[in-house]
């Protein structure tokens, strides 16, 4: 099958470049492996958080990613990729002019090599498997990562009846939902630092001093490290309350593991059914993706920096990439299907 763009992933970034192109009139096709779209939200999220999204807009054959192989092919001048149909279980082969690469930063959830893991004797999963907490009432849980994710599935352990504590690391920022759409829209009018210093004025109003509980501030402001670093910070769904009032545990870096016993920096040892990991995603994109080198470095992700990761060589694209969000997602998405049409104008 021979189309002119050929994207793959079927999450925001591959619809958002899709519906672009769309615009323009580009003719684009999305290989995705699950059978449906946006399948981060749809079959990773647990309970608590799934949207209900609404009908696909896009041409969406029911397709494995990441696909066999993809590969450009310097004689014809075009991409060629092998994947494989999961409804009819044959090998297909795509030619492109154009590939964008839409998986994004989140394809394969992430869990640290720590000493003694494989002994466990509990039941241990990254976060991206986790559903709910009912099989986990009364049970010892630990969740490892103090992000968004793993602050919100630990208010869920307990809300379901979990004894449930969190490995907390590195210093966090806490805020609220109201805080970070205040800060945004601020940041429209006055300076990053300004902004930083009431948000972070008005989480030590809300939330006095957290550093007592295992939970101590970063010296910089919550959207300066944002920026700079990609990291967010903790929007507060209720689990402050709880660690405050000794409901969650917080606990210090896992030095090992021996069976279900879980040692910790501070020198103590607890013991527990279920680990969970809050650890963050890794790029799966060199598993299949061939002759990448002037776009990818060897993580997988764009070799060069924000805003000018997105283009590579032979009409290879990617989207997704920037740890920008949404609006990362749609710039994107808009600068690609602006450079194609400017390339086929050429032509």
């Amino acid at each position: 099958m021979e189309e002119v763009v050929i994207i793959v992933g079927a999450g925001p970034s591959g619809l958002a470049t899709s519906a672009c192109l769309n615009v323009l009139s580009i003719p684009n096709i999305i290989l995705e492996r699950e059978d449906c779209f946006a399948s981060l939200w749809k079959k990773r999220s647990y309970d608590r958080l799934k949207l209900h999204l609404g009908k696909q807009f896009c041409q969406l054959p029911h397709m494995p990613y990441p696909p066999e192989s993809a590969s450009y092919d310097k004689v014809v001048g075009k991409w060629h990729i092998v994947a494989k149909n999961t409804l009819s279980d044959e090998l297909e082969v795509y030619l492109g002019k154009f590939l964008v690469v839409a998986t994004g930063e989140n394809s394969e959830g992430l869990i640290p090599k720590i000493p003694g893991l494989d002994s466990f004797g509990g039941e241990f999963m990254h976060c991206s498997d986790y559903k709910n907490g009912k099989r986990f009432t009364n049970k010892e849980v630990l969740v490892v990562g103090c992000g968004n994710s793993g602050m919100e599935i630990a208010y869920d352990l307990w809300d379901h009846g979990a004894i449930t504590s969190i490995v907390v690391r590195n210093p966090v920022h806490v805020v609220t939902k109201e805080m970070v759409l205040l800060g945004m829209l601020l940041l429209k009018y006055i300076p990053c630092k300004v902004v930083d210093y009431v948000t972070v004025s008005l989480s030590k109003l809300i939330y006095g001093d957290l550093s007592s509980y295992g939970l101590p501030r970063p010296s910089e402001g919550p959207f300066y490290l944002k920026d700079v670093t990609r990291s967010s910070p903790v929007i507060d769904v209720g689990t402050i309350e709880k660690i405050k009032e000794g409901e969650i545990q917080v606990v210090p870096t896992i030095t090992k593991i021996e069976g279900d016993n879980v040692y910790f920096s501070n020198g103590k040892m607890n013991r527990f059914d279920a680990i969970i990991f809050a650890t963050g995603y890794k790029s799966t994109v060199l598993k299949w993706l061939k002759e990448s080198e002037d776009l990818f470095n060897e993580d997988g992700m764009p070799k060069k920096n924000f805003p000018n990761h997105w283009n590579g060589k032979n009409g290879l694209y990617c989207v997704g990439f920037a740890s920008r969000g949404l609006f990362g997602i749609a710039r994107d998405a808009e600068h690609i299907a602006n450079h194609i049409r400017g390339v086929m104008s050429r032509k």
